[in-house]
């Protein structure tokens, strides 16, 4: 079996190998992404917690992340991330602000910032865009990056940045960047489930790739629900079940 990333792994390999990471939000899908080869996943805080997530994705470098502000503030960070860590968390999303990020890392809890468009704070950016188009916020990128450095994370997710503007931070920073829709320039490559299982019926983001259609098959796994519930139904109703 191979053995279980560390930090210093996916930093020792930066620009070495691309890095494969997508969100999971069951164990199904967890073990599914080991067996892929999918080496990152971002996962729910409760699936840490769980003894079976471990014998699904034996592996996985794990990171469990929420929001901010349903975690609170950088107290609230550390009584969140300690637990997880004792459970086999390998590193922790964390969206909060500099200083909490500095006193998770100043615990040794390996710490991934967010750069780019962040969703929780994208009012500051003009919504669901690109950010790093222009000289200003090209800059205001590489500034939150270098923040990061200082604060002491190990990793940064960069959203929706232009490829030119990823690959020129990666050359110049020591973190890890895990590139959502931010191109080729990251060390990692991250993508939801829900997109490239083609199970999200609304809207699918510009950078995201479907690679199957589970939307239409739970559709007609639906059908199928209503065709034999109907049949029970029908057999019920005209004294055919139960049978003598």
């Amino acid at each position: 079996m191979a053995k279980r990333l560390t930090v210093r792994d996916l930093l020792d390999q930066r620009g070495k190998h691309q890095f494969a990471m997508l969100r999971v939000e069951t164990l199904e899908e967890a073990e599914a992404a080991e067996k892929a080869g999918v080496e990152l996943l971002s996962i729910p805080p409760a699936m840490i917690m769980d003894r079976r997530f471990r014998d699904a994705a034996p592996t996985a470098f794990a990171f469990p992340g929420d929001n901010f502000y349903e975690i609170g503030d950088t107290a609230d960070f550390l009584k969140w991330a300690f637990p997880l860590y004792k459970h086999g968390a390998d590193g922790f999303y964390c969206s909060g602000s500099l200083t909490t990020i500095r006193a998770m890392a100043d615990h040794a809890l390996p710490v991934c910032g967010h750069v780019g468009l962040i969703p929780s704070k994208r009012t500051w950016t003009g919504g669901f865009k690109a950010v790093g188009k222009t000289l200003e916020t090209a800059q205001r990128v590489w500034n939150q990056v270098k923040a990061l450095e200082e604060a002491g994370a190990f990793a940064a997710e960069i959203e929706v940045v232009p490829h030119a503007i990823t690959q020129a931070i990666a050359e110049r920073t020591s973190l890890f960047l895990i590139s959502m829709g931010a191109g080729a320039g990251g060390h990692a490559q991250y993508l939801f489930t829900d997109d490239v299982l083609g199970q999200n019926p609304g809207h699918i983001p510009r950078h995201a790739k479907v690679y199957a259609d589970f939307a239409g098959e739970y559709a007609r796994l639906q059908e199928k629900r209503v065709t034999a519930m109907r049949a029970f139904a029908d057999d019920v109703h005209d004294g055919t079940y139960p049978a003598p």
